[in-house]
């Protein structure tokens, strides 16, 4: 067993986890969007968000310190259905979410 490679990698992290980040960084962003959408859709986008992350965690977990990667990917993945969801511009969502998640 080659204990120099153990060291540098890195855990997947929990799913309890990765669903509290995820409901964590869509309050966010809905706090600087200014608006206000029902607790169910809320609720809906973050499942939609979840399933997202999980579906590509690898990768996420490799790119966890790039954010304007994760900012590019999750605009990429997740916005446009969040924004019809949400019944928001999809360039203001967008940009709401890059300035809360540091992207």
């Amino acid at each position: 067993m080659n204990f120099g490679q153990q060291k540098h990698t890195v855990p997947l992290p929990s799913p309890r986890g990765i669903r509290r980040a995820c409901a964590n960084e869509l309050y966010r962003t809905l706090k600087r969007l200014k608006t206000h959408v029902p607790e169910a859709l809320v609720k809906e986008a973050e499942q939609l968000y979840y399933k997202r992350v999980i579906g590509h965690l690898v990768w996420i977990t490799e790119n966890k310190s790039n954010r304007k990667a994760l900012a590019d990917w999750w605009e990429e993945a997740v916005c446009d259905e969040i924004a019809a969801l949400w019944n928001v511009d999809r360039n203001l969502l967008s940009s709401a979410f890059r300035e809360a998640f540091g992207g």
